[in-house]
């Protein structure tokens, strides 16, 4: 599966953030490593691109280990899963005050912490949990932890963005393609519609319209961040299909999308290569790409591996086309 999707983000994106959340998740730095080997062996000949690879934190996870990795440029940051919200969340964090020590650490040496932002407490609706990890978590752990880089990950509702906006500038977050495009009623139009259900899964139409507004800003604590999701055919049209939506083929032409019906396409270049790196502390790319006004029609599946995904925006045609480097 890695063989056959990793080039649909390494065309349009010279790096990315790579999650963790494999199985068994990536927590040392050896593992990182080997990891990043397997992404770099797959690229297609002639493809320029750097897996920037993430530390998954688990209740018990050692912080000399996380440093190290951090200090001899394998980890790039930490992501923090609340046990069981998640893709291969199990050996998530089941309680975040049992991870401080570690904080302090990514604190102390300016590793970013990355977040997603969901409880998972069975009293509490689905629709309402991030809301609710702000109130709960988030709040108190960006006042405990004053200096800690903080990117609250693929952000869902008007709560998440006005949270940040208003925080201090240790504060950022990242907001897909499909979060921009799609609310809740995308996944019953009609009837179940899997491949539309992700998690943080969409929310009401306000709540897209307020991501819209802060993606298209131009503040630079929102930036681009895909979250795609490489799901079978099979595991996603099943009795408990998987979470996530595959948006890697066409991620930034569905940017643009958004950008231009916002009527803000000369924002989308801050918001897709500069917010990001910058807040990581990150060189800004040199290469560009170039996007072609030009209509494309989205496949309604793509073969992976043995088997079949169905893409985000499939058997639509998009206004958009990725037309390479510029040159």
């Amino acid at each position: 599966m890695l063989a056959s999707v990793v080039n649909y983000t390494a065309r349009q994106f010279a790096r990315a953030i790579v999650m963790p959340n494999l199985n068994p998740p990536v927590t040392t730095t050896a593992a990182a490593d080997a990891y990043r080997s397997r992404i770099t062996a797959a690229l297609d000949p002639g493809i320029k691109f750097t897996p920037l690879m993430t530390c998954y934190l688990t209740d018990s996870i050692d912080a000399s280990e996380i440093e190290r990795g951090f200090t001899t440029g394998v980890f790039t940051a930490c992501k923090l899963y609340p046990a069981h919200a998640t893709t291969n969340s199990s050996f998530g964090v089941t309680n975040v005050e049992n991870i401080y020590p570690v904080l302090e650490t990514l604190q102390r040496i300016g590793m970013p912490l990355l977040v997603h932002g969901e409880v998972t407490d069975k009293h509490v609706d689905v629709f309402d949990r991030e809301a609710v990890f702000i109130d709960k978590i988030l709040s108190q752990l960006i006042v405990r932890f004053p200096a800690l880089k903080v990117v609250f990950e693929h952000i869902t509702t008007s709560e998440a963005a006005a949270f940040v906006e208003s925080g201090p500038a240790t504060l950022a977050a990242t907001i897909t393609p499909h979060h921009l495009d799609i609310n809740r009623n995308a996944m019953f139009e009609g009837g179940i519609r899997p491949h539309f259900y992700c998690l943080p899964v969409a929310k009401r139409e306000h709540h897209r319209l307020a991501l819209r507004r802060a993606a298209v800003s131009g503040s630079p604590k929102f930036f681009l961040g895909t979250d795609s999701a490489p799901h079978a055919i099979g595991a996603k049209e099943s009795a408990c299909g998987c979470a996530g939506i595959f948006n890697a083929p066409h991620a930034i032409e569905s940017y643009a999308k958004t950008f231009e019906e916002e009527g803000a396409l000369d924002r989308l270049e801050a918001f897709a290569s500069e917010h990001g790196p910058r807040f990581y502390g990150l060189a800004l790319n040199s290469e560009r790409i170039v996007l072609e006004r030009a209509a494309q029609s989205v496949p309604q599946r793509l073969s992976a591996a043995d088997t079949e995904i169905v893409p985000f925006h499939a058997g639509s045609t998009l206004a958009w086309r990725f037309a390479g480097l510029a040159p």
